[in-house]
């Protein structure tokens, strides 16, 4: 797999994605990990941090756009995020909590990418979204 600043042009503090683990026409998997120096935990209750749903759903949209990138059907496309359809959230996501994505490309076009995944931590569902981006 490429090194995901090669997929993407976010950059630390706002790239969201460790690795893309594989990524094929129907399908990409990625990681991502908020370690202890992670700028942007919400405390929601004393001395209990935790990711922002707002960062959970960039961190998969990211993975989809790197992993369509990664295939190869596209040159060095850049994607923007147009809508979310659907967002459901289960459960919180801690530090030092690998969270696994993955996402299926329901639809591919030189101009649109539409996706839907899930993101997950030990197992545990805690993000399922459907979005819609536009080729840039």
């Amino acid at each position: 797999m490429k090194a995901i600043e090669t997929l993407l042009p976010q950059r630390y503090p706002f790239l969201f994605v460790d690795e893309i683990i594989s990524a094929n026409r129907d399908e990409i998997i990625g990681r991502k990990t908020y370690d202890a120096t992670f700028l942007y935990f919400q405390e929601y209750s004393p001395g209990k941090k935790i990711v922002p749903h707002s960062i959970l759903i960039e961190s998969i949209v990211q993975c989809g756009g790197a992993g369509v990138n990664d295939t190869g059907l596209f040159t060095k496309a850049l994607w923007g995020l147009a809508s979310i359809e659907t967002a459901r959230f289960f459960d919180f996501v801690e530090p030092n909590i690998p969270v696994t994505m993955i996402v299926k490309n329901l639809r591919i076009t030189d101009k649109i990418l539409k996706q839907t995944g899930t993101a997950s931590c030990d197992g545990k569902k805690v993000l399922e979204a459907t979005w819609l981006c536009l080729k840039l």
